[in-house]
């Protein structure tokens, strides 16, 4: 008998014949793919191929016109709206835009969600937007500046510690390297690497930055006209079908740390939450 699949390599997120349409124009056409746990997945696609539909799905923004989503083996397109907080729970989102309130501070963007979902005390919530703020190598005098103050990479970097606040399973990454410039670029990735390496979370990312495909993906959901294709970077690049392969027609720089970039982050806490499914 064959041994078990280590649990990293089991689903932790399964699209079952999803569709989703608006206004009867169909933007996901009966997709059916699965995201590793503990590993990083890429979402790539043309324009209108649904990429951001499937990441809003993903996250219970949006529910499929048919199809089911599960999270851990629940259903969670069938769930009844007051059942779908344990689920969201488990998920962080990095939203392409930030989303943080621009008339609030940085400190109190991430304190925000902290004092409406839980009873921690203030001197608590403080000490855990300082780590967070930490963990994406940015000094906790940072909380008291306002979103408008900050640079592109920086906004980008308080909207991920916003992202992992609550400590999440699974991350959400909407085109996380959009607008940035290649040395912010790669701090991004740096980090979403640690995080899914040292505290072992299913990360899924929309992007068309094929270079950070390459450095960073264990998987790549392909969205094409009529189809899916889902294979490991490599293997995609090396593939026959120049409708598959031509996606990765850049001229790539395969290194993940280059010596510019600052490596410093900390763990969210003392240890990864799941050692059995962290990486190195």
């Amino acid at each position: 008998m064959a041994a078990p699949a280590p649990d990293h390599d089991r689903p932790h997120v399964e699209i079952d014949r999803v569709s989703m349409a608006f206004d009867d124009r169909p933007v996901v056409d009966r997709l059916t793919c699965s995201f590793p746990r503990g590993r990083v997945t890429v979402i790539l696609g043309g324009s209108g191929s649904g990429k951001t539909t499937l990441l809003r799905l993903l996250a219970g923004l949006i529910r499929p016109t048919e199809g089911r989503i599960l999270i851990d083996g629940t259903d969670v397109a069938g769930l009844p709206e007051s059942a779908l907080a344990p689920v969201r729970a488990k998920i962080g989102m990095l939203f392409q835009g930030g989303a943080l309130l621009d008339s609030l501070t940085v400190g109190d963007n991430l304190a925000l969600p902290l004092r409406e979902r839980t009873r921690l005390s203030e001197a608590r919530i403080d000490e855990i937007v300082t780590g967070r703020l930490d963990a994406v190598g940015l000094d906790h005098r940072v909380a008291r500046l306002l979103p408008g103050q900050l640079s592109g990479g920086m906004l980008r970097r308080v909207a991920l510690a916003r992202a992992i606040l609550l400590d999440p399973q699974i991350l959400l990454c909407d085109e996380p390297f959009s607008g940035l410039d290649p040395i912010s670029v790669k701090r991004i990735e740096l980090l979403l690497s640690r995080l899914n390496r040292h505290h072992g979370m299913t990360i899924v990312i929309v992007s068309h930055h094929i270079a950070s495909t390459v450095r960073l993906a264990d998987r790549v959901l392909l969205l094409l006209p009529g189809r899916a294709v889902e294979g490991a970077p490599g293997e995609l690049r090396e593939n026959a079908d120049r409708e598959i392969s031509g996606f990765f027609d850049e001229d790539l720089d395969e290194s993940l740390e280059p010596r510019e970039v600052a490596t410093r982050i900390e763990p969210l806490d003392d240890s990864p939450r799941d050692a059995g499914s962290a990486r190195g």
